[in-house]
């Protein structure tokens, strides 16, 4: 197969490299696929793609008429294809569905446990030699009640780590099935009764929004919230309400709903900024990571793996 890898990150180049061992003609790009570098596919007929790739109809039909057949998303999440578009022009579509769901579970329990001690507060503190206990105090884990709405790969995968903690576990899915110490309750239950609430659902128009400000009233005042799955499941402007209003307790978030064009990037000097983004980070209770639940050396080693496995199934079989 020819392939073009768009948004290749440093860390993923080499293991791309040694997954593939030659028996591909791939190229490696760090650039986002969108109208403008949708070009750079010529001659290819794979493009491979990650989360912030913009994959619309418009991107879909140039790249069909560029030869493309098929497009291959370094990820679980297929969100971000217009799938339709895909279909329609013959255009075969291929995810990476469990790669390692405990790298981003354990983001999620490290997001809600660093938020409960206050670890980044204390860090910045003690750097300037300030050694004081003031705003510090935490929340033990033990006896709290999380609720975790998806229990697909990732949120089976942190339902143990919650237990080991002594959490008492409740989940919510449209598809429940077996799963030993975790209490399956409707979405109204989970919501009252959780001091912690963890998403791990996929993005659909059904999830879309799903913490909002009807949702929120439902909560318990001081909820803390974590989302790795996909940024478009809260709607900022409500969770920015919910702090002010200290219903919102703590927000931790891996992901965000207008990350696209702004998250994976240095934005430090060129001054790009978004309005809400910036406001989220004016509150301590915030803790924001840049989208890297999956970024652990075993999760890019699955990935990459993953990805070869794919293009020598397409290369069989064309």
């Amino acid at each position: 197969m020819k392939a073009i890898f768009y948004s290749t990150k440093v860390v993923e180049k080499d293991l791309l490299e040694k997954a593939n061992d030659k028996k591909h003609d791939i190229t490696l790009i760090p650039d986002m696929l969108n109208s403008e570098t949708s070009k750079f596919a010529k001659d290819n007929n794979v493009v491979v793609v990650f989360t912030n790739d913009e994959l619309t109809a418009p991107v879909i039909k140039r790249l069909a008429a560029l030869g493309i057949k098929y497009i291959l998303t370094r990820s679980a999440g297929t969100d971000h294809i217009d799938k339709e578009a895909a279909l329609d022009h013959g255009i075969k579509i291929a995810n990476i569905p469990a790669y390692s769901p405990q790298a981003i579970a354990e983001l999620a329990v490290a997001l809600a446990l660093a938020l409960s001690r206050h670890l980044i507060l204390a860090d910045q503190q003690c750097r300037l030699f300030n050694f004081s206990l003031d705003h510090l105090t935490g929340f033990n884990f033990y006896g709290k009640t999380v609720g975790l709405i998806g229990l697909g790969h990732i949120g089976t995968a942190a339902v143990p780590i919650f237990n080991g903690l002594g959490c008492k576990v409740l989940g919510y899915d449209m598809y429940p099935k077996q799963i030993t110490d975790i209490e399956f309750v409707d979405l109204d239950t989970l919501y009252s009764q959780s001091d912690i609430i963890s998403l791990h659902v996929s993005l659909t128009p059904e999830t879309k929004h799903m913490i909002n400000e009807g949702t929120l009233k439902k909560m318990k005042k001081g909820v803390m919230i974590i989302n790795t799955a996909r940024g478009d499941l809260i709607k900022t402007t409500d969770a920015l309400a919910g702090l002010k209003s200290g219903k919102i307790g703590y927000l931790g978030l891996d992901v965000y709903e207008f990350e696209r064009g702004l998250f994976f990037e240095d934005h430090e000097i060129d001054g790009v900024r978004d309005f809400f983004l910036s406001e989220l980070m004016e509150y301590p209770n915030v803790l924001i990571s840049p989208h890297q639940g999956f970024l652990t050396k075993e999760a890019l080693q699955e990935i990459a793996k993953q990805t070869i496995d794919i293009l020598d199934h397409w290369d069989q079989t064309e």
